[in-house]
């Protein structure tokens, strides 16, 4: 098993930056890739950012793209989302995910490990 504690989250005014970290214990080696997902009030959970473990190659949806960085440190078994230039519409409960299948996707399904979320709130 795996768990996983988020942190980072609050309340932003527009424009403004927030840093989201997720620790994970347990069996961590286990572990292929983190990432990280949000959900908005009414609205499905969607893929945000995703970083493998091994080889720290990551990608983030076209949403966030070029304002989103993920990042993993390996020797601390954290993964971290840098967040700039937040809008409205980035508010959410953000949640951090891991994997154990050797795979890119960005399947909600795919991922089998979750922590317990942490709010986001930009304002505008």
């Amino acid at each position: 098993q795996v768990q996983l504690v988020e942190s980072g989250g609050g309340l932003v005014q527009t424009g403004g930056s927030l840093r989201l970290s997720c620790v994970a214990s347990g069996r961590t080696v286990s572990i292929f890739k983190m990432g990280w997902f949000r959900q908005a009030p009414g609205k499905e959970r969607e893929f945000v950012a995703v970083v493998r473990r091994t080889d720290g190659y990551g990608y983030c949806a076209d949403s966030v793209k070029g304002r989103f960085t993920i990042s993993r440190d390996n020797a601390k078994n954290t993964v971290s989302l840098q967040m700039n230039s937040l809008k409205p519409e980035d508010t959410a409960v953000y949640y951090c995910a891991a994997s154990t299948r050797y795979s890119d996707s960005r399947e909600v399904g795919d991922f089998r490990f979750w922590g317990q979320g942490t709010q986001v709130t930009v304002s505008s």
